[in-house]
C-alpha cells in the first residue's frame, strides 16, 4: 500500500479487491493527486446512481470520468486539437477536460448533458487501479455532498465508515481538485473551476481562457464547507482578535507557499472544524496560480459554512 514515503508501492490484494468491487457494481474510494474520489464503473448506470445516493448528490450534477490514458478518454469523449495539446502537456495530472460526449458516456454520468468531463489522474495508485480495471471510473470527491473534500484515507472513513472500501494511497500531493476546462465549443475555451493546473499554463497552450461555460462538478456557490462558520481575511490575526473581543472562540488557518497551502488546505479545515470553536478565520492567498484555486475553495466553503 502506498505510504507518504513511497507512493508507487501498492498492496496487490487491495488493488485486486478494488477492481473486483468495481466490476461487481460497487463503490470504491481511491486516491488521486488532488483528492480522494468515490468511484463507480462509468459504464454501469446502476453503479453510478449509487455514487449519487451515497453522497446525497443531486442527480443532474455531472461526474468526471477517470481514465488511464488518451485512448481510454476517446471512448467517452471527442478530443479536438486543443484537447490533445492540453492532454499531452498535463495528463496524467490535475486537469479535467469537458468535451462533446460519445454514446458510451451515460446520462447518469453527464447529468443528461451533451458533454462529459474526462481526466487522467497522476497518482500511481489511481493509475494502477484504472489500468487493472480496464475501463472508466466515474468519480466525484469521496465526501458527503457539499462538505470538505478528503485528502487522506481516514477522511473518507470519517465520511462513510465501513460503507465504502477505501484504497489507501497516502496523503494527496496536490490537495485541491483538478482545473476544469470547457472545450465543448470550437470557438471558446472556458474555465469552469480553477485547480491544480494554473490557468496561466493552460493559456500558454490554447490562448485566452474565459470564465464560465457548461455545468461542471464543484462549481456551486456554496461547497467544500466545514460545519463551523468560516470567515476569510487578508489579516487573519486582526480579524481573529476582533472576534475574540466579542467572546467568540476562534481558530486561524494561515496561508503559506501555494503548493504547501493547497496540499494541507482540506486537512486543516477538517482539523480546525473538529476543535469545536465558534468561528474559523482563513487567510486569503495571493490570487494567481494555485492561489486562485485555494481562494475559490475558501470562498465556496465560507458560503456553505455560513448558510450559503
Amino acid at each position: 500500500m502506498a505510504t507518504d514515503d513511497d507512493r508507487s508501492t501498492l498492496d496487490g490484494a487491495a488493488l485486486a479487491r478494488a477492481v473486483a468491487l468495481l466490476r461487481a457494481g460497487e463503490l470504491v474510494a481511491f486516491p488521486t493527486e488532488t483528492v480522494y474520489g468515490l468511484g463507480a464503473d462509468a459504464a454501469d448506470p446502476l453503479a453510478v446512481r449509487r455514487v449519487f445516493a451515497a453522497k446525497g448528490r443531486p442527480a443532474d450534477h455531472p461526474l468526471i470520468v477517470h481514465v488511464a490514458g488518451v485512448g481510454a478518454a476517446e471512448r467517452f469523449a471527442v478530443l479536438d486539437g486543443r484537447a490533445r495539446a492540453l492532454a499531452a502537456a498535463f495528463w496524467p495530472g490535475p486537469l479535467t477536460l469537458v468535451l462533446p460526449r460519445r454514446p458510451a458516456a451515460l446520462d447518469e454520468v453527464t447529468g443528461g448533458r451533451d458533454t462529459v468531463g474526462v481526466r487522467v489522474p497522476r497518482h500511481p495508485v489511481a493509475l494502477a487501479l484504472l489500468r487493472a480495471f480496464g475501463g472508466g471510473v466515474a468519480a466525484p470527491s469521496a465526501n458527503r455532498f457539499g462538505r470538505v473534500s478528503p485528502t487522506r484515507a481516514e477522511h473518507v472513513r470519517e465520511e462513510f465508515g465501513e460503507e465504502v472500501f477505501v484504497l489507501d494511497g497516502g496523503p494527496c500531493a496536490v490537495g485541491v481538485e483538478s482545473t476544469i476546462v470547457d472545450l465543448s465549443r470550437p470557438d471558446r475555451v472556458g474555465l469552469l473551476r480553477p485547480g491544480g493546473v494554473p490557468v496561466e499554463a493552460i493559456e500558454a497552450l490554447v490562448g485566452p481562457v474565459e470564465p464560465g461555460g457548461v455545468a461542471a462538478p464543484g462549481t456551486l456557490p456554496a461547497h467544500y464547507a466545514p460545519r463551523t462558520a468560516l470567515r476569510l481575511s487578508r489579516d487573519p490575526e486582526a480579524e481573529a482578535a476582533r472576534l475574540r473581543q466579542r467572546g467568540l472562540r476562534v481558530a486561524v488557518l494561515r496561508a503559506g507557499e501555494p503548493e504547501d497551502h493547497a496540499r494541507r488546505l482540506y486537512a486543516e479545515l477538517r482539523r480546525l472544524d473538529a476543535l469545536g470553536v465558534d468561528v474559523l478565520v482563513a487567510e486569503v492567498a495571493p490570487d494567481s496560480g494555485l492561489g486562485a484555486a485555494i481562494n475559490d475553495r475558501l470562498r465556496r466553503a465560507a458560503r456553505g459554512a455560513n448558510g450559503g
